[in-house]
């Protein structure tokens, strides 16, 4: 329901990785077509076979003597984690998003890899402050959950699209989002790298 109390019809897009949701009117104009069983189904199996079959990512561990620290450690994940690597080598220690690893270790400014901040943005509990007064944080809409970009003046907004983001007006206001899909790793670099992180804020504060 719109804010005027428009009831807008909408769809669900779904495909192996990812669920997009749609006004009809907005699929009218898309480049979605109608496909009958046989071709949807040839084309859902052809893209699961393009999908990698294992998923890699980093973990951040604070670990050794962590009582004289404790209160600088993260609120929220309290759990000691006790793990052991494939070498033998055993580790004991609170787990800490690449964010708060971030915020430790810099001095002036953030330093942050665009993978480290992508998973730091898409958990939801981090938002990254760029130059020129642009923040990227997860967002929920239409029931999905998506990297807006915001902060932007219209200036910007052809630059920005020409490096990947989606443009979307949502109840007459135009919004920037970061593609959830493969690429949005990549095209979250490009941008970091036009606009650099100048802090990597807790969402909570």
């Amino acid at each position: 329901m719109l804010d005027d109390g428009e009831v807008e019809r909408r769809v669900r897009l779904l495909r192996p990785m990812e669920r997009i949701a749609l006004s009809v009117s907005a699929l009218a104009h898309s480049h979605w077509e109608r496909a009958d069983r046989d071709a949807f189904a040839e084309a859902w199996e052809r893209e699961l076979t393009e999908i990698a079959p294992f998923t890699y990512s980093d973990l951040h561990i604070v670990t050794g003597l962590l009582l004289p620290i404790w209160k600088r450690l993260p609120d929220e994940s309290m759990r000691v984690y006790r793990l052991q690597t494939d070498a033998g080598e055993r580790v004991i220690g609170r787990l800490v998003s690449p964010a708060w690893v971030a915020q430790a270790i810099s001095g002036e400014g953030a330093s942050i890899a665009p993978a480290d901040a992508w998973s730091a943005v898409l958990d939801g509990r981090t938002i990254l402050e760029l130059q020129d007064g642009l923040s990227l944080r997860r967002a929920k809409v239409m029931g999905l959950f998506r990297v807006e970009l915001c902060g932007f003046t219209e200036g910007m907004v052809d630059r920005l699209k020409a490096m990947g983001l989606i443009s979307e007006i949502i109840t007459w206001k135009l919004r920037l989002f970061v593609p959830t899909s493969s690429n949005g790793p990549t095209i979250l670099a490009e941008l970091m790298e036009r606009y650099p992180v100048l802090r990597v804020a807790d969402r909570a504060a």
